[in-house]
């Protein structure tokens, strides 16, 4: 066996499964302090890329849409300047919320993704559920394993992301699951909402003002 075919077999022992550059190192003569940076620095970037992978899939976004694919040009209650501000992130880091506010068709959830798929590009734990999705889930949790891994990853995420906000009448029990979900959250994740009601239809959606003042 040649020493490249055992080189290559060690990286795969060592789980260093990126080794094309091993190739292109021998070609170019490179030294051996040039090869590992090269190898490593790539390997690196691999291992980066498939963890951004597995985070989108893990966030299930509605779409794939980047934040530059965001017309702000459309919508004018949005500057140029607040979308860069958003895209730096660091309301994150401060565990601010945002709440998208507006009629259907504005861009609500395509801003929201575009923000999520920028977070998980920078490291951030993301996740993206519409209020359709996530009250059968709070009111499953403690029956079924799907519903339990769900809210499991909701809580370990640094941005939360809940679409259509307020889109249907709340019973009290289901308001009280949503109000702890919240409450849980603050201060430990950053909470983005998008509805088309304004706050104060809230109350009367939800049934209890108390709830929706603390929310």
């Amino acid at each position: 066996m040649s020493q490249l075919k055992e080189l290559q077999g060690l990286t795969k022992v060592l789980r260093l499964a990126e080794t094309s550059k091993i190739k292109t190192a021998e070609s170019n003569d490179d030294s051996y302090t040039q090869f590992l940076y090269d190898v490593m620095t790539y390997e690196q970037k691999c291992r980066e890329e498939k963890q951004i992978e597995k985070r989108l899939k893990l966030a299930t976004f509605p779409h794939d849409k980047s934040l530059e694919l965001f017309d702000v040009q459309q919508q004018p209650s949005l500057s140029k300047k607040q979308l860069n501000q958003l895209g730096t992130l660091n309301w994150i880091e401060q565990l601010y919320n945002l709440v998208l506010l507006g009629p259907s068709g504005v861009g609500k959830t395509m801003l929201a993704t575009g923000l999520g798929i920028e977070a998980v590009k920078q490291g951030y734990k993301v996740i993206f559920t519409t209020m359709g999705e996530l009250i059968p889930q709070l009111k499953t949790e403690e029956i079924t394993r799907k519903s339990q891994l769900r809210m499991k990853r909701i809580r370990e995420a640094n941005l939360i992301i809940i679409d259509d906000l307020m889109f249907m009448a709340m019973d009290q029990k289901e308001a009280n699951y949503f109000f702890h979900l919240i409450n849980d959250r603050h201060d430990k994740a950053a909470i983005i909402l998008t509805s088309n009601k304004a706050p104060k239809e809230w109350g009367e959606l939800l049934g209890d003002p108390a709830i929706t003042a603390a929310i």
